[in-house]
Parts: C-alpha cells; structure tokens; sequence
C-alpha cells in the first residue's frame, strides 16, 4: 500500500545555496510562483525549467494542512517524479516575523515614492515585492492553504 501511495505523490527537494537543504519528502503536489503566475507540479508532470519568481512555495498533501514558504526567487526543475526548488532564499511561512514584514514593506513603499533615477525605482519596486510575497506567504501559513 505504501509504494501506492507513492505512485501518487512526487518528490520535493527545496535546497538554498545558503541555507543547505530546507525539505526532502513527498507531497501530493507542489505550487511554486513562476514568470507567467503559479505552477502546480503532481507526480508524472513533463520535464520542465522555470525561474521561480519571489511568492509562496506551496507542499500539498491531502488531509493535511499545507506547507507554505516564502521564496525571494530561484529556480525549478521538474522530472516525472521529482520537482527541486533551488530558491536564491526561503524562509517558512510560519517563522516570518510580521512586523517586520510590514515595516519593510512601509520602506520599500517609501523608497519607491523618493526614487528618481530609473534604477533607484526599479530596486525600490523589487524590494516591494518582496514584502508584499512574504506578507503574503505569512497570511496563506497562517490561513492553511
């Protein structure tokens, strides 16, 4: 029976060049954001690389409560039976601090009100991005799904 439940799960590694492995298991499907908006990866999916754009990685298993981590970028690589997030950083939907959170996106919003130059501009709406994807990771861990 366990080898059928198997068959209907895939295999998730998430590792961080900085950070060492994050997870190794399996889920019944993974939700990563990419370019074009969210992937979701089940057992058998086509091969496939995409860059992984800052959002909410999502492990999903049935009859349980999501797994949600807050991804800055990366990439994905899919195999019939094995998706590996390799994420530039990951932090846990559950360990985000949301003060923090929200101060930095107060800050990045002000930067972005400042900015001038065409550059200061465009690393000003990165950063606000990024708060806004982990305010956003940290309410879907606290919701569940």
């Amino acid at each position: 029976m366990a080898a059928d439940n198997q068959s209907k799960q895939i295999r998730v590694e998430i590792v961080c060049p900085v950070q060492g492995p994050i997870f190794s298991g399996q889920a019944d499907m993974v939700v990563v954001p990419a370019a074009y908006g969210d992937v979701g990866i089940a057992p058998g999916h086509a091969r496939m690389l995409t860059r992984i754009e800052p959002g909410v990685v999502r492990l999903v298993n049935s009859g349980q409560e999501s797994i949600n981590y807050f991804v800055s970028g990366g990439f994905l690589e899919v195999e019939p039976t094995l998706a590996t997030v390799l994420a530039d950083t990951i932090e846990r939907a559950a360990d985000i601090d949301k003060a923090a959170a929200e101060k930095a996106r107060e800050s990045a919003r002000a930067s972005l009100r400042e900015a001038h130059e065409r550059i200061d501009r465009e690393r000003a709406e990165y950063e606000l991005a990024l708060a806004a994807a982990r305010i956003k990771a940290l309410e879907k861990g606290r919701k569940g799904y």
